[in-house]
């Protein structure tokens, strides 16, 4: 029999925390789901019910205690990440919510979170499913908006390769590079279907399966006359084939390295790295907190392709809090197809 608090909240929710530092690839002993008191929001907050929450492979990074461009997760402590829910209780002083609104905030990886009030932002379900805040409306969506048309600099005709395509950043930039003209949009996946995803849900003009031969190769027959954008989800072997294949003055938008993310050894830098000189590339790496200025155009845009069809998007959903660990491991693997998401409550 479930306790409750008095005003008909429950009394206990379950949250993971970190409980120790990864050698390599993570492990279910690294973590940690925890029973804990539902608290009461304080003056300026409010108390949400997680119904979907983010696991993104930026998170594998914040487990090591390292210097970075975000605060490493600390230990015994709840870890974060993007979540959507419902309000169920306001704290005094805290005006422009009611219990039953949906925000996005970033405290997930909990069923329950306090947030301060000016940490949330009111979403709409009729507008799209609240998962889709975290996915193609939300910073992955701004992520491959910004990253390939401010970031790379993306130019109509250009010919663009995209890795990790069938994720849910690549596959957004390479829709987007479609829609505004590309001349061509080639991908990489990591499966035979996945490639059949890119080819004929997103309209990919080509796609190869990576793990079929090397990655140069796969990219040079795909792309004969060389390609002008990379947008970088993986670095390794694709980093250093897609130098190898850009034509003078292409951009490189690094947005991730997941290959390198659970080494144990240092990475051989790409062995061609000389021909950035020559070719004149420009390669920059890219965190979306700094493009926040194109969310208005960006929703807008989007917003358009998605209620008119030209844009899709798909999820894998995971359901359970207690599956989450589970969903970021799957996700390191690459077993999602789009957004890997984790269903809280109904």
């Amino acid at each position: 029999m479930s306790v409750t608090h008095p005003t008909g909240l429950p009394a206990t929710s379950r949250e993971w925390h970190l409980v120790a530092r990864p050698q390599g690839w993570p492990t279910l002993d690294d973590f940690a789901l925890r029973e804990v008191g539902v608290a009461e929001p304080g003056p300026g907050q409010i108390l949400v019910q997680n119904t979907h929450m983010s696991v993104d492979p930026y998170m594998r990074g914040r487990m090591n205690d390292v210097k970075s461009y975000t605060p490493p997760f600390e230990l015994n402590k709840p870890m974060d990440g993007g979540a959507v829910g419902v309000v169920a209780a306001v704290g005094p002083d805290t005006p422009g919510y009611r219990p039953g609104d949906h925000v996005l905030h970033g405290l997930g990886w909990r069923e329950y979170a306090v947030v301060e009030g000016k940490q949330a932002t009111a979403i709409d379900p009729d507008i799209a499913p609240l998962s889709a805040y975290l996915g193609v409306l939300g910073m992955t969506g701004l992520t491959a908006y910004s990253g390939l048309l401010r970031v790379a600099s993306f130019q109509e005709g250009d010919t663009v390769f995209v890795s990790g395509a069938a994720g849910a950043v690549g596959s957004q930039v390479g829709q987007i590079a479609r829609l505004k003209g590309a001349s061509r949009v080639i991908g990489s996946a990591g499966s035979d279907e996945k490639v059949q995803l890119l080819l004929e849900e997103y309209g990919f003009h080509a796609a190869f399966n990576y793990k079929k031969g090397p990655v140069a190769e796969q990219l040079k027959e795909a792309a004969p006359d060389g390609i002008d954008v990379y947008f970088d989800n993986v670095g390794g072997d694709h980093l250093e084939a897609a130098i190898g294949s850009l034509n003078v003055h292409g951009r490189i938008a690094v947005c991730g390295m997941i290959a390198v993310y659970n080494a144990t050894e240092p990475s051989p830098a790409p062995h061609n790295l000389p021909l950035i000189i020559g070719k004149r590339l420009r390669m920059e790496g890219m965190l979306v907190r700094d493009h926040f200025d194109l969310r208005g155009p960006f929703v807008d845009e989007v917003g358009g392709w998605l209620r008119d069809g030209s844009l899709r998007y798909r999820e894998t959903v995971v359901p359970g809090i207690e599956n989450a660990v589970d969903a970021f491991l799957g996700l390191l693997r690459g077993e999602n197809i789009g957004k890997m998401i984790v269903g809280l409550a109904d």
